[in-house]
């Protein structure tokens, strides 16, 4: 199957659509608009770096005092902002987008593109959730985005198009094997005023693209809306309900401070709604950088276009194991830091357009996932000597203990909000474990730069359909109403809550492995689940 389907020529009949081209998915970007792609070199030139470089060197010979006291300064006035801003993020209510009203004959048409690779066996439970759409079907334009090599999702999504009537599009092979330049080929034949993006596991509320729309409506200047993101699988194990509270600190909490300040989202990289002109002008996304959400976010509001949130949802699959959890972090950290080196390029762009909180949100998001990655070990460490020399009368280890303390509580706290809001209550003692959950990112920002010079484009995929979890979307009732507040050994340590997350993982891969069962791997591949209409 290759991007010429047969109803791609049907659809170029009707509607003058051009035919997708693999290129223009992969290259036209780097082409173009080189300074906004991840493809162009990534190190900034020699005089720009060597002169600074030289003359921090030779300040260090002469006064290393002078330089240490500095670098403790930054590294304070680092701490505190994100301090600050997580904060502020757990005292300030969300707003989301104002929204007009829309009858169904005005709402506008939505392309929704989902972009898969090696995720045959979630085609049937895709097509479930997107069942559930309340949007009206003759307005909806469902695209999927696949790799022409991948042979088992191309004939699950082929079986899928025979029941619901989907559009497929496989993408030949051109460039990097990315999501982003999956979704640039989708893009070429897509017919929506608005573009929404979802993932192959995704489970998203019914009524979020009416809600999308209407908030389009209500605001001509609106680039994107993103829509909150959580976890159906929150209670597989000690690592999924630490993931629960970290993207509900971001989503309920961090990204509508952000949205209140006017500042640039770091867009999610699902249920993201773009309107079409704004996509457009910006470049689209960027097939050479694995976090092309985030990057899109700043690459919007560069162009002066604004981004808001809407309130209804979506429940994704979280990793249930520690290295399908490593693997995806080490992308994201990879990416972050790969958006702040492209965004830098044209700092100047960013802040003229959207003022300087732009900068401070690129700063304290994209190169403070990247940093603190790194230093918090050395930082939790630091804590406790202050604590150590606190307690053995040393009154100058307080300040630091102070500040690190503050730094921790405010970051739980943060998550502890954000989960109320999300819907759950969570135990204290997931809140106690935060920190040991963030040393997990000191590996995976290793993994990351090492990756960084040799394959920056590398992209690790995170396999789903692993957790045995029921995929819920966030209008469901709880399958158990006491939630995140029972349920769960106590947090030892944290190899013990690896070892938990293993064997979970395997249990549930056991269950789900085709090869162990045919039948299963036949259902999945074709036959799927009932699919209820789309509700007009």
């Amino acid at each position: 199957m290759d991007g010429s389907s047969p109803d791609m020529g049907e659809l170029a009949q009707r509607t003058g659509v051009r035919r997708p081209c693999a290129w223009t998915a992969a290259f036209e970007l780097l082409d173009t608009r080189p300074g906004a792609s991840a493809g162009a070199p990534l190190a900034p030139p020699v005089a720009l770096w060597c002169g600074p470089a030289v003359f921090l060197a030779g300040l260090t010979l002469a006064a290393p005092g002078v330089v240490l006291a500095l670098a403790l300064g930054l590294a304070l006035a680092f701490v505190l902002g994100v301090t600050a801003l997580r904060a502020s993020a757990g005292v300030l209510t969300p707003r989301w987008s104002p929204r007009r009203r829309l009858a169904c004959h005005e709402l506008p048409v939505i392309s929704v593109i989902i972009a898969l690779h090696d995720e045959a066996q979630v085609v049937p439970g895709l097509a479930a959730a997107l069942s559930r759409l309340d949007y009206p079907r003759e307005r909806l334009d469902i695209i999927l985005a696949l790799e022409a090599h991948d042979i088992t999702t191309c004939a699950a999504a082929r079986a899928a198009r025979r029941r619901t009537g989907w559009r497929v599009l496989a993408a030949p092979p051109c460039g990097p094997t990315t999501k982003p330049r999956a979704l640039n080929y989708a893009l070429q034949a897509a017919r929506g005023e608005l573009i929404a993006v979802y993932d192959a596991e995704d489970s998203p509320h019914a009524g979020q693209l009416r809600a999308a729309a209407e908030a389009f409506a209500c605001d001509a200047g609106l680039g994107v809306v993103q829509a909150p993101l959580g976890w159906y699988n929150a209670q597989d194990n000690w690592l999924t309900r630490q993931f629960a509270l970290e993207y509900a600190a971001q989503f309920h909490a961090l990204l509508p401070l952000y949205a209140r300040l006017g500042w640039p989202l770091p867009l999610g990289g699902t249920s993201n709604v773009f309107r079409r002109a704004a996509l457009e002008d910006c470049g689209g996304w960027d097939p050479f950088n694995v976090t092309e959400d985030a990057d899109l976010g700043f690459r919007l509001a560069a162009h002066g276009w604004g981004a808001g949130l809407i309130e209804p949802g979506t429940l994704e699959e979280a990793p249930v194991t520690r290295a399908a959890w490593t693997g995806q972090r080490s992308r994201w950290l990879k990416g972050h830091f790969i958006t702040w080196l492209v965004q830098m390029r044209q700092a100047r762009r960013l802040w003229d357009t959207a003022g300087p909180g732009a900068l401070a949100c690129l700063t304290l998001t994209m190169l403070a996932n990247a940093l603190s990655a790194l230093m918090f070990p050395l930082g939790l460490t630091m804590i406790a000597g202050a604590l150590f020399l606190a307690g053995a009368g040393w009154p100058g280890g307080l300040p630091g203990a102070a500040a690190g303390l503050l730094a921790l509580g405010c970051a739980m706290a943060c998550a502890r909000t954000g989960a109320r809001r999300a819907g759950f209550t969570p135990l204290w003692r997931d809140l106690a474990a935060l920190p040991l959950y963030w040393l997990l990112q000191a590996p995976a920002m290793i993994r990351a730069l090492r990756e960084l010079p040799a394959r920056p484009y590398l992209w690790v995929k995170t396999r789903h359909g692993v957790s045995t979890a029921r995929r819920e979307s966030p209008d469901d009732p709880p399958a158990d109403a006491s939630g995140h507040e029972c349920g769960g050994r106590p947090v030892r340590l944290l190899r013990l809550a690896g070892r938990a997350a293993e064997q979970s993982a395997e249990a549930a891969h056991g269950a789900l492995d085709p090869a162990r069962h045919p039948r299963r791997r036949r259902l999945s591949v074709s036959a799927g689940s009932p699919v209820r209409p789309f509700r007009p």
